[in-house]
């Protein structure tokens, strides 16, 4: 039985692990050719074998190493997908990164760039770089992983990793504001803590039994997959999700709470 999105092209950015590499598996089960994208190709390698192991159908993924945020990069790889795939129908911004080194007392104007030159200014590129396609076409969709950060403004990400996911989704809304006309849309998916690799990144990691609290890799592939079925008169322009134990709402509340009588 074909799969809701057979036929179609997904590229996915970040798609070496965490949130890009999961919703890769998801569009994948879903019937799509997919395209990862990171700048280890090691690392892809090994997430290609992972993806697999989850379900996608063998084949089903390849990829191509870049760093979104050179520009030049950007279009040769998004130039290739297209010339050997036909087309890119979907695109998942996942490329994302912060630092231990966030906060306005000690970080520096290079991690502050490094930051904005991944989170934002790589989702602008790979956009950029497939929307002339999408729109000779006549549909698309793009999907720019954003944060709960840019949606709830909260200390534990500091400022650039915040301004950078707000931006994301200012450009998703931009994008929905011109490109409607043309039958594309974008979604800023703004997701709440979630375990994955770059919580490593963190000053101070969260334990085991936070992380367990917190929404899973293969949540936010479902989310992902949802939004790129949806029919395509629909546009989802912005998707919140966090875990019910939000950590951003917790941390601003008394220690102790008497529970409620039942």
């Amino acid at each position: 039985m074909s799969g809701v999105l057979e036929g179609q092209v997904a590229w996915v950015t970040g798609g070496g692990s965490g949130i890009g590499l999961a919703g890769a598996v998801d569009l994948a089960k879903a019937g799509a050719r997919v395209v990862i994208s990171g700048r280890d190709a090691a690392k892809l390698d090994a997430a290609i074998a992972e993806a697999e192991s989850r379900g996608a159908p063998a084949g089903s993924i390849t990829a191509r190493p870049l760093d979104v945020a050179d520009a030049k990069a950007v279009n040769a790889v998004a130039a290739a997908i297209q010339a050997e795939l036909g087309r890119v129908d979907i695109l998942v911004n996942s490329a994302g990164l912060n630092y231990p080194k966030r906060y306005w007392c000690d970080t520096d104007a290079e991690t502050f760039a490094d930051v904005v030159g991944i989170n934002l200014n790589g989702a602008t590129y790979c956009t950029l770089a497939v929307v002339m396609g999408m729109r000779a076409r006549g549909q698309g969709t793009v999907i720019n992983v954003a944060s709960f950060a840019g949606f709830h403004y909260e200390y534990m990400t500091g400022p650039a990793y915040t301004a950078s996911k707000a931006a994301m989704m200012a450009l998703t809304h931009s994008f929905n504001i011109e490109e409607c006309v043309n039958g594309l849309r974008a979604t800023s998916l703004c997701p709440g803590e979630v375990a994955t690799p770059i919580l490593k990144k963190r000053p101070v990691q969260p334990t085991e039994a936070d992380k367990a609290r917190m929404l899973q890799e293969a949540d936010l592939g479902r989310t992902i997959r949802f939004i790129a079925e949806a029919p395509a008169h629909v546009c989802v322009n912005e998707l919140v999700i966090s875990p019910v134990w939000n950590r951003t709402y917790v941390q601003d509340q008394p220690l102790v709470r008497k529970k409620p009588a039942a």
